[in-house]
Order: C-alpha cells, then structure tokens, then sequence
C-alpha cells in the first residue's frame, strides 16, 4: 500500500463495492477494486481480501447478486450486480455518510 493510500474507515468498503455495481453493469471483483482505486484517484483502495469479503457479506445479506461468467482473458469469474435491496441500502449508506462527512468538515473548519 502506498503512502498515499489511506486505511479504509469500518463499513467504508459496503459503500464503495455498491456505488461500484450502480451503473447497472455486473462486474467481477477486479473491476471493482479498479473502479474505486480510479474513481479515488489512488487515495482509496480495498485490499483483495477485504473486497472479497465483502463481496460475500454482501450477496449474503441479498445487496448484490452473483453469477459465475468468464472474464476478457477467458478466466472463470463471478460478475456480481446490484440488487433491488442493495439499492436501498446504498441510499441510505450514502446519506449516512454525508451526514458524517458534514459533521466532520465542520470539526475539522474550526480547528
């Protein structure tokens, strides 16, 4: 991990694996490591061991969908979807967190 690559903060990994899957199109794990890493710019990435934990965590609490495909360079790979409850709960995820986001950006303003 780089120097520039900060530790992600608990339930951080949920959010970033959902908003990954809402443009509708599955995916498998490696393009969702490399949709957060882009969409970061670098500064946030989820190890290989996490994502796929959470990429379990979640198909088993019914957020996201799996289904076993074969990848551009004809591997085999799941592609995992969102779901109609991984949408909800991603809309709430993200009110959550700008909530917090908020409440930090004035803690941190006034010091």
């Amino acid at each position: 991990m780089s120097h520039s690559t900060l530790v992600l903060l608990q339930g951080t990994a949920d959010i970033l694996v959902l908003r990954a899957l809402s443009d509708g199109s599955p995916a498998h794990g490696y393009t969702v490591s490399q949709w957060v890493r882009a969409r970061t710019d670098g500064v946030l990435a989820i190890e290989d061991a996490a994502l796929y934990q959470t990429l379990h965590r979640l198909e088993a609490k019914g957020w996201i969908d799996g289904e076993w495909g074969l990848s551009e360079n004809n591997r085999r790979a799941k592609y995992y979807s969102l779901t109609a409850a991984g949408r909800r709960q991603l809309r709430a995820g993200v009110a959550t967190w700008k909530r917090y986001a908020d409440a930090m950006g004035k803690v941190i303003e006034s010091a």
